[in-house]
């Protein structure tokens, strides 16, 4: 049972009694409800003593590659890794080129980087910080390899004009699905909508591990096959190693953790979206506040607004309990890592106002209704 205390806002005439906190996401409740399965699945890798390409592993690849809809899936350790081996298994790199959107995590141009090809950055939507398909033909030149749209926040770019782009210029698409587990475009799950899907396990995704872990998958057997064979130092057997690969390997117990929670996840996402319909409607007429626009297939991995003045806000609502969080604070091309890139400030207006202005609110299948309320009210008091 929670302990409550009392917040006094600025406002007057505003006092709350809340949980003591409300964290951004909440694993441990998610535990909480499934600690037996999760237990039980441990156990069974341990009796088993197949650390390392055990047999959770290829259960796992099968179960989620039938859930979505997809021929071969592949674990990884990481989300990084395999948006890194998708590009590897397409001979991406020295000299060649692939097109990025400017709101996401560093990870999707680390990968692209780490072949040495370079990232080529495109802006996002207004409304929903999505890659823009109208600035990406401006972009594309005769180095230009793949496009990889990240499906930010739970719901999926533009796949259909991506993809007619694509086409038209004989270039791939890797999907960056890593905030998108079960979301669904045009009836297919996200993954499943490009030449390679990439997913990240890591522990507050929509599907977490008890650590980091990773997924590719492809409709394509010749991709499968180069990526169990990246993945695993380059080698199918023993010490022969015919490319230069990585220790890559979705790790046995994580793989048998996420077969547990594969079963709860579209009961999860259900409640992701009805916890995001509510704070839809609750934040109806609070001036300032702009809500992201979602599709219907979105999974709400995360819940965004954007306002004026976000720093402050978010400082207030840490002070009244709300684990509030910024989803991101910086463009990629603001990164320091990525000055070398040469782009100029100002180079991509849309996502760097998203920097300045978004604000994750807490979003997580738990989550009440009293809860959400009282997130609403915290926000508005902040303002």
């Amino acid at each position: 049972m929670h302990r409550y205390l009392n917040v006094v806002s600025p406002l007057p005439n505003f006092r709350l009694s809340i949980p003591r906190a409300i964290p951004l996401v909440d694993l441990k409740a998610q535990r909480q409800a499934i600690s037996e399965e999760i237990e039980t699945a441990m156990a069974r890798v341990v009796e088993r003593c197949d650390f390392i390409l055990g047999e959770e592993v290829s259960l796992f690849e099968n179960e989620f590659a039938e859930y979505c809809g997809v021929p071969y899936a592949i674990g990884v350790a990481s989300g990084t890794d395999a948006l890194h081996l998708a590009c590897r298994a397409l001979d991406i790199g020295d000299g060649d080129e692939v097109i990025v959107p400017a709101m996401t995590f560093a990870s999707t141009d680390f990968a692209v980087s780490l072949t040495g090809a370079r990232p080529v950055i495109v802006d996002v939507r207004e409304d929903d910080a999505l890659i823009d398909p109208e600035q990406i033909g401006s972009t594309i030149t005769s180095r230009t390899k793949a496009i990889i749209p990240v499906h930010l926040y739970g719901q999926c770019a533009d796949m259909a004009a991506i993809c007619a782009i694509a086409r038209e210029h004989s270039l791939a698409v890797i999907e960056d699905a890593a905030q998108a587990h079960g979301a669904v475009y045009a009836g297919k799950r996200a993954g499943s909508l490009g030449d390679i899907g990439c997913f990240s396990f890591y522990p507050g995704k929509n599907l977490g591990a008890y650590g980091d872990g990773g997924l590719v998958m492809t409709a394509r057997g010749d991709i499968a096959e180069r990526i169990q064979l990246l993945r695993n130092c380059g080698s199918q057997a023993k010490y022969r190693h015919e490319k230069v690969g990585l220790n890559s390997r979705l790790d046995t117990l994580q793989a048998a953790i996420l077969r547990a929670k594969l079963t709860h996840l579209e009961e999860w996402n259900a409640a992701r979206r009805r916890i995001a319909a509510h704070y839809n409607e609750a934040l109806q007429g609070i001036s300032g506040v702009n809500c992201t626009r979602h599709t219907p297939g979105s999974v709400h991995h995360l819940y965004v607004v954007r306002l004026a003045g976000r720093d402050s806000v978010l400082e207030g609502l840490n002070d009244r309990g709300i684990g509030a969080g910024i989803h991101y604070p910086f463009a990629v091309h603001e990164l320091e890592a990525y000055a070398s890139l040469g782009y100029r400030a100002a180079a991509f207006p849309v996502a760097e106002n998203w920097a300045r202005q978004c604000l994750s609110l807490p979003i997580y299948p738990e989550l009440t209704a009293t809860q959400v309320d009282f997130c609403v009210a915290a926000l508005e008091a902040a303002l």
